[in-house]
């Protein structure tokens, strides 16, 4: 599976962006999709994923009421609504692909290039 994020930017506090993570392969449902970020400076941290179906999601404390994961496994995409958006949310975003349902970065098997999300105070 190879993905490709986009949709980062330059946002406001407070406003929103939506992130969204192509994927190319046939086996796009199979895959539990995960979203990440990594600040300048700090570990890559797990931020949200959603099940194969798309039926099933998880949040990270920081995020959750703030950001929503959905997938189309019709068009191979996941995405990430963020509202909300603070300045400590500034980072690279990385969208992955895992077998499993799980939080660790280590677990997922593919990964995009990320994508850089700036918020201004």
């Amino acid at each position: 599976v190879q993905l490709q994020a986009s949709g980062g930017g330059l946002v406001q506090a407070g406003g929103s962006l939506r992130l969204s993570c192509a994927a190319s392969g046939r086996t796009f449902s199979s895959y539990v999709m995960g979203w990440f970020r990594q600040a300048p400076g700090k570990e890559r941290e797990f931020i949200a994923h959603i099940s194969w179906s798309g039926h099933s999601t998880y949040y990270a404390d920081s995020v959750k009421g703030r950001f929503t994961i959905s997938r189309e496994n019709a068009k191979n995409t996941v995405y990430l609504q963020m509202d909300s958006l603070k300045p400590e949310d500034t980072a690279v975003y990385y969208c992955a692909a895992d077998r499993g349902f799980s939080l660790r970065v280590e677990d997922y098997e593919y990964w995009g290039q990320g994508t850089l999300v700036t918020v201004s105070s």
